[in-house]
């Protein structure tokens, strides 16, 4: 890992705790209160263990980024002598200031409470965060993550890591078919519709006249197949070999099915974690797996045009079919319900992920290939 290469990271998830915890960024009201009075209050009436399980593990990758960023730096004057202590406790002050205007700001928000007890328990995930970096530096971890990626991935692959690493975070809000991320048209369309209303623009929006119908079984094991098939193809990109890909596509449907898994535990209950697995989508599955391991052979080039393919059909099928009721009611579990926090962030990047992942792709094609032959 190059000595600065975290200090981006660090700042994005910043970003991300901070549109977390401010969201949905609307109704905005003075209380007439101090900010810092959530500090001095007693016991919160209304908790549950999800949300302090959620305050401590929200704010453990922030500690760890800015523990990791601080102590690859080098040559950090005043800290010599103690460079790892001083990382942790760089990272802890950082943490608790961020948790202390995000907590305060909560204040002027109708939807959401300030509360002490996130305060600390947020303190105390980035204590954790930074502690486990620390640990991992000390123990040589870190180094052997850098040997590793310089043994499996290419050097231009930040852009691809990112966007994988996003990719089953993106998974976990609810999709109206599993895999199926980037269906934005029909919620864009009651927007626009939404936002033009009471003006002679809506006349002349070019919405479908054709009432849409739910995706048969073949369409949705289509889906399926293409939503397992693009993250293998993204991998692809970036490997430097055969038996590396073939690894990684296996393991990219499993993180996927795992991760949908989880998300229909938490929107549904325990019980219902695998009553999304049906014929069409464990077909679908395997489709995806056995598509990836026919394009273990082919250039990186020849893969990411192929990805291009992969993702204007999956996103054309997808968008052509709308959200079902009880995928509707599901949402409306989410935005009003105790994933509140989550909503935003989880539901942007399941509608951008393959957005992004295009315009990625495209930036990449554009430039000449560097390592063209893939050894097995």
């Amino acid at each position: 890992m190059h000595k600065t290469s975290a200090w981006p990271l660090a700042g994005a998830y910043g970003a991300l705790v901070v549109y977390a915890s401010l969201y949905p960024f609307s109704g905005w009201r003075d209380q007439q209160i101090a900010p810092w009075d959530f500090l001095f209050a007693g016991w919160p009436k209304y908790w549950t263990g999800f949300d302090l399980a959620a305050n401590v593990v929200g704010y453990v990758p922030l500690g760890f980024l800015l523990a990791l960023s601080f102590m690859r730096r080098g040559n950090v004057r005043y800290f010599e002598r103690h460079p790892n202590l001083a990382a942790v406790a760089v990272a802890l002050l950082a943490g608790t200031l961020l948790s202390l205007c995000m907590e305060g700001l909560q204040n002027f928000l109708p939807s959401r409470v300030a509360s002490n007890v996130d305060f600390g328990l947020n303190v105390a995930g980035t204590l954790i965060g930074a502690i486990a970096a620390t640990g991992l530096e000390v123990g040589g971890a870190i180094d052997h993550w850098s040997r590793f990626r310089q043994r499996w991935f290419i050097p231009e692959a930040r852009g691809a890591l990112v966007l994988l690493a996003l990719w089953p975070f993106a998974l976990l809000f609810p999709a109206a078919v599993p895999l199926g991320l980037g269906q934005v048209m029909e919620r864009m369309e009651s927007a626009i519709a939404e936002w033009l209303e009471e003006t002679p623009f809506l006349e002349w929006l070019p919405v479908r006249e054709v009432e849409l119908q739910p995706l048969v079984p073949a369409a949705e094991l289509l889906c399926v197949a293409l939503g397992a098939f693009i993250p293998a193809l993204l991998g692809y990109t970036i490997l430097r070999s055969v038996t590396q890909r073939a690894a990684f596509a296996v393991g990219a449907v499993a993180v996927g099915t795992a991760v949908t898994a989880l998300s229909a535990a938490l929107s549904w209950g325990p019980t219902h974690a695998w009553a999304w697995l049906s014929l069409p989508v464990r077909l679908g599955l395997l489709f995806g797996v056995l598509l990836s391991m026919l394009m273990l052979a082919v250039p990186r080039r020849g893969c990411a045009a192929m990805l291009l393919l992969a993702l204007v059909v999956h996103l054309s099928v997808l968008n052509q079919a709308p959200a079902s009721a009880y995928f509707a009611d599901t949402l409306q579990a989410w935005e009003q319900g105790r994933f509140i926090r989550f909503h935003g962030l989880a539901q942007w990047l399941g509608w951008l992920w393959p957005y992004a992942v295009l315009v990625y792709v495209l930036l990449r094609v554009s430039r000449p290939e560097r390592t063209p032959t893939i050894p097995a």
